[in-house]
């Protein structure tokens, strides 16, 4: 997906102009994964940042609004994990690209120190286009305690005419000082109807998005997200009896993230099927084929959950990938199939 496509969003468009017309030096943007936060953060510094910025936002022609479409704008400061960086094609500093081209160490999966710092050094410098300068942190929650607290006093007092803006999918990760020193906003949710007529425009299918839509949780990013990584709608609507039966080939090329994240899903699902609550995700009802014995059991559920959750804090580490998925669909099965 495309910025440009990104900013034509209309729940993005209408956040931008609402938070344009606010005062202040620093902004936290926070919910849920999938809803344009770092779509977001970026409409607002582009704005700050134009040449022609109107109410509405940037005017996307100027030579500072090509800049940031470009990734070379002097006057924005983006920190990400590097593995982000790279994958979005922001420019690492060049000591982080030396050290990682010289094979001395992986690009980091959190926001380090040492560009906080560079960051902190960059909002003290005069602005280079004149219109003062932007600091976009982007997930806000991969700073480390060390490098938040790096952030905290500019945070309190920043030099000169900078702006900040964190993006978070999880606030309640970030220190309470970080919070405490920003205008918090909370995402919005676009409707079923303007959601879907926009992911139509970027060209996914009636069925796509119908399918999607519902996996994702009605969040329109992670619907382009699990179109790209090469997911079809079909897979989704049969993924509950797939993990029942305990097909491991069903899912052997999904990435051990989206497959936890899923199996979350179908969790959290069968939990609501327990307490007589509609499902979110799947299609599932009380008597679903793919459940033996009518259903499964509610303790078995809730360890499966436990389990889960404690999976997704340490499924970064380099655990053999086949492995972990036969060992994370066995739970699931053995799950799935428990009696009442």
């Amino acid at each position: 997906m495309s910025e440009a496509g990104a900013r034509a969003a209309p729940w993005i468009a209408a956040q931008t102009k609402v938070l344009l017309a606010q005062q202040g030096h620093a902004w936290l943007l926070h919910g849920p994964s999938g809803l344009g936060q770092y779509r977001l953060a970026l409409e607002l510094a582009r704005a700050w940042l134009c040449e022609s910025a109107s109410a509405d936002g940037a005017c996307g022609t100027c030579p500072s609004c090509h800049a940031i479409d470009v990734h070379t704008h002097a006057d924005l400061c983006v920190l990400m994990p590097e593995t982000q960086m790279l994958e979005l094609g922001w420019p690492l500093s060049e000591k982080a690209q030396s050290d990682i081209d010289d094979k001395k160490r992986k690009p980091s999966r959190e926001i380090r120190v040492d560009a906080m710092r560079d960051a902190i050094e960059f909002s003290q410098r005069t602005s280079a286009r004149g219109r003062g300068k932007a600091v976009l942190v982007y997930p806000a929650e991969q700073m480390n305690a060390v490098t938040a607290n790096a952030l905290l006093k500019t945070l309190e007092e920043p030099p000169g005419a900078v702006r900040f803006v964190l993006a978070t999918e999880s606030s309640h990760q970030l220190l309470p000082t970080i919070r405490s020193r920003c205008l918090g906003h909370a995402m919005h949710w676009p409707t079923p109807v303007v959601a879907q007529a926009w992911l139509l425009e970027q060209g996914l299918s009636a069925d796509e998005v119908n399918g999607f839509l519902k996996a994702a949780g009605g969040r329109p990013d992670d619907v382009l997200a699990l179109r790209a990584a090469g997911r079809k709608s079909d897979d989704w609507a049969r993924f509950p009896a797939a993990m029942a039966a305990g097909e491991t080939a069903f899912v052997r090329d999904w990435p051990i993230g989206e497959l936890v994240d899923a199996l979350q899903k179908l969790c959290h699902d069968a939990l609501c099927i327990q307490h007589n609550a509609p499902p979110r995700f799947f299609g599932l009802k009380p008597a679903n084929p793919a459940m033996s014995h009518g259903g499964p059991g509610l303790a078995a559920l809730s360890q499966w959950a436990v389990a889960l959750k404690n999976t997704r804090k340490t499924m970064d580490h380099p655990f053999q990938a086949g492995l972990m998925q036969e060992a994370l669909v066995e739970q699931a099965r053995t799950a799935l199939n428990s009696a009442h």
